[in-house]
């Protein structure tokens, strides 16, 4: 399986912009830029479709395994904070910590958590990532 995204930028790095489209659709010319990545600009930027990504694949692989242990969440969120930070060669990547809530009838916190835990490193998003993942867990009553 292959899925594609293309991006197109227009000018120099502080002046220009540019566009990201998915083959989905769900994305097409939507904008990024030097401000909204670093500043309080208008558009999307990559660390923040990384925390998406991550989120989603998180929560969809939390459900696979919690459904593996016999536990039929009702509903699961999960929060992706990924932190970006200037290094001497530029700027990179370094966490990203997950703040899960999960809503699951008849599941104990033990069981949770230990799946919570196993699926942090095995959802392929964390796989492709090379950086520090964290995660908080809960289990909402």
């Amino acid at each position: 399986m292959e899925r594609k995204a293309f991006a197109v930028w227009n000018g120099s790095i502080r002046e220009g912009s540019g566009v990201l489209t998915t083959d989905s659709g769900v994305l097409s010319e939507t904008q990024y830029s030097f401000s909204g990545r670093f500043e309080d600009g208008i558009g999307t930027n990559p660390e923040e479709l990384i925390g998406a990504a991550h989120a989603g694949c998180y929560a969809m692989a939390l459900s696979g395994n919690l459904g593996r242990a016999g536990l039929n969440p009702e509903k699961i969120r999960t929060d992706a904070t990924v932190t970006l930070v200037k290094k001497e060669a530029g700027f990179a990547i370094t966490a990203v910590h997950l703040d899960v809530s999960a809503k699951i009838p008849g599941a104990d916190n033990e069981t949770f958590q230990r799946v919570a835990e196993d699926t942090k490193m095995g959802c392929p998003v964390s796989q492709v990532l090379n950086a520090e993942i964290t995660l908080e867990a809960k289990l909402e009553a």
